[in-house]
């Protein structure tokens, strides 16, 4: 079944991208906040914050200065009816958690969260976090589950996904794994470039990779070159310093790796300046670049003879 398009609201509170947003999204329950960690004492007039809800805390790692770290926490409705807003300012004031800058919290338009749906969600979307090794998770203790009846886990999984695809779309790529879940078109009339297997092998190096819309993902289990030649980019050799907790005694990472180009990726693969269109090649020894010129060739043919073709 086709994956259908959504539709989604963002309201920017403040007149500006870079100040608070309201995200809510056609046929869903879900309210959305993305606020950055200066502008809270401006929500404590947003009602939907005196809620129940779930919370994440992203920030910026102290010893290696790239971002990428997250705190995931749930705020129950407390006596003085002050819910997630007041949670944060908690947050704010714990030199623990001195590490974020901006918060984005998941409460519903009806107040549906209660005790029970708060903790199944920040259980779900802990493991999740998790699962897709994107950010470091900063909880001590995983959260627990709970016990829930199968209706209910049903409706919280739903509330999931709606979750996923607007975490997402305000930028945090927090539940989605460098590797793509792609599902071929069996009727598409041009290869399938989503997820495409790449290798390049020789010169000690055996190292496979998938492309996707972020750039190339060099896979755990590669082995990559021991070697590197004084004609390495800088920007590889640091990835390799950055990374050495990541590769083994053998040259074999141990952890996929995104990196923005194929050039990028085959210099840390070979440790030498590459040209990454020319290395990768598919396993019937396409390269790169014969399979995107490949991919063009198809959707010219495609194009020929339509008059003002429309996008799907």
């Amino acid at each position: 079944m086709a994956t259908r398009g959504k539709s989604i609201n963002l309201f920017l509170m403040d007149g500006d991208p870079r100040g608070r947003i309201k995200c809510m999204l056609a046929n869903w329950t879900g309210v959305t906040y993305k606020i950055p960690r200066t502008e809270l004492e401006k929500c404590e007039k947003c009602g939907d914050l005196s809620q129940s809800g779930i919370y994440f805390l992203f920030g910026t790692s102290d010893q290696t200065d790239k971002e990428g770290m997250v705190y995931i926490g749930q705020a129950a409705i407390r006596k003085n009816n002050k819910g997630i807003l007041h949670r944060l300012q908690e947050h704010r004031r714990d030199s623990d958690k001195d590490y974020w800058t901006e918060a984005v919290v998941f409460t519903t338009s009806n107040n549906w969260f209660g005790a029970t749906e708060i903790s199944y969600l920040e259980n779900s979307f802990y493991n999740l976090a998790i699962k897709a090794k994107r950010y470091e998770v900063k909880n001590g203790n995983a959260p627990t589950k709970g016990n829930i009846t199968e209706e209910k886990e049903s409706e919280l999984e739903e509330f999931v996904d709606y979750a996923k695809i607007v975490m997402g779309t305000l930028g945090h790529k927090l539940f989605e794994s460098l590797r793509p879940v792609s599902t071929p078109d069996p009727t598409a009339n041009k290869p399938e470039m989503e997820a495409l297997p790449l290798y390049v092998k020789g010169r000690g190096a055996d190292a496979q990779a998938m492309l996707t819309s972020e750039g190339l993902v060099v896979l755990a289990g590669s082995i990559i070159r021991k070697k590197v030649d004084k004609s390495c980019p800088e920007s590889a050799k640091k990835v390799r310093a950055d990374n050495k907790d990541n590769i083994d005694e053998d040259s074999r990472l141990t952890k996929d790796l995104l990196f923005g180009s194929p050039s990028g990726a085959s210099a840390f693969v070979l440790g030498a300046s590459t040209n990454g269109n020319a290395v990768w090649k598919t396993a019937d020894g396409k390269s790169l670049k014969e399979v995107e010129a490949s991919e063009s060739a198809v959707q010219e043919d495609t194009r020929s003879g339509i008059h003002n073709p429309v996008c799907p």
